[in-house]
């Protein structure tokens, strides 16, 4: 992406601070893709991971579940 402003006129700029969380957010969605990709490359050179390995839908659900149960709110 260019790192030049845009020219259009509908666009207006962000205070530093908004820019930078901006920045933070790009940055952990790019690391979230690619963990993706590193995980989907790893299937196709390697197959399937066996079923006994993974975690039961349900563990899974019920980790997460408490991961957010103990997470600060935070205003939208």
């Amino acid at each position: 992406m260019s790192q030049q402003p845009a020219t259009s006129p509908d666009r207006q700029p962000l205070d530093e601070p908004a820019a930078e969380a901006v920045r933070a957010y790009a940055a952990a969605e790019r690391a979230k893709a690619d963990l993706l990709a590193t995980v989907l490359e790893d299937i196709a050179a390697n197959g399937y991971p066996a079923p006994e390995t993974g975690v039961p839908w349900e563990a899974a659900r019920d980790a997460h579940l408490a991961r957010l149960a103990d997470e600060q709110p935070r205003v939208a």
